[in-house]
């Protein structure tokens, strides 16, 4: 069990107290608790329900299996991953871009490593606004220049969000880019969530240090300053 230490707000959770499994083909470290990780500190944070950070070997990944009632968004941070459903859909998704999946009244899907690479990858779980409802798949590319000092929304469940993936959860999945010595700011509105891994570099939040991969979970009702040691790759979810 793990103790919780919140500083400024921020509860701040170390790569080294990550649950961990290493299946051999993959290489899982556990934000929240899941399958055989159990921790009741970290069940998980408002809707956001799993973050995994997986390492995929080569010619590797999940056969295809069931989920119902869940928003799936995958980040590839290096490699690609390909994507088969039970709806017909087929996708290659590489390194920086994301794919979501609705899992909806219930979907079966694999995804595979089929590059000569390992794949590393953030799979992240938001519980929906309601269960059942058509399961639906969707991937788009996210240039990283086009988020460079600035937060871009990557997938969203709010309709001003224009053209963006479309999850059914009120949350927004956001990635930014930092350049050593550069900042910005998030506000988490009272009663929201907000969940940062920086995938690269080295961050601070408010004067907190983040290394790469660790998870800084956000209290709402206030506005933090990012600010990065070293060039940095940042995901953000926002949610209820």
């Amino acid at each position: 069990m793990t103790a919780i230490t919140i500083e400024k707000g921020i509860d701040r959770r170390s790569f080294e107290s990550l649950g961990h499994a290493n299946h051999g083909w993959l290489d899982a470290r556990h934000h929240f608790s899941f399958a055989n990780y159990y921790d009741p500190a970290r069940m998980g944070w408002g809707a956001i329900r799993v973050w995994n950070d997986d390492v995929i070997a080569p010619n590797a990944g999940f056969p295809p299996h069931p989920h119902a009632d869940m928003e799936i968004i995958t980040y590839v941070r290096t490699g690609a991953i390909t994507h088969q459903d039970s709806m017909g859909n087929v996708g290659r998704t590489v390194a920086g871009d994301v794919q979501v999946m609705s899992a909806g009244s219930g979907v079966r899907h694999a995804e595979y490593n089929l590059e000569s690479e390992p794949t590393t990858l953030f799979q992240i779980w938001i519980e929906p606004r309601s269960r059942g409802g058509q399961p639906s798949w969707g991937a788009k590319p996210f240039p990283k220049g086009e988020r460079s000092g600035k937060f871009v929304t990557l997938a969203s469940g709010f309709d001003e969000d224009g053209d963006t993936l479309r999850i059914r959860a009120d949350a927004r999945v956001l990635g930014a880019t930092l350049r050593a010595g550069e900042s910005l700011e998030h506000s988490v509105g009272e009663g929201r969530h907000a969940y940062l891994v920086p995938a690269t570099g080295r961050i601070e939040i408010d004067g907190v240090p983040f290394a790469a991969r660790d998870g800084a979970a956000l209290l709402g009702g206030r506005t933090v300053t990012i600010t990065a040691i070293e060039d940095a790759e940042i995901v953000l979810v926002d949610s209820e």
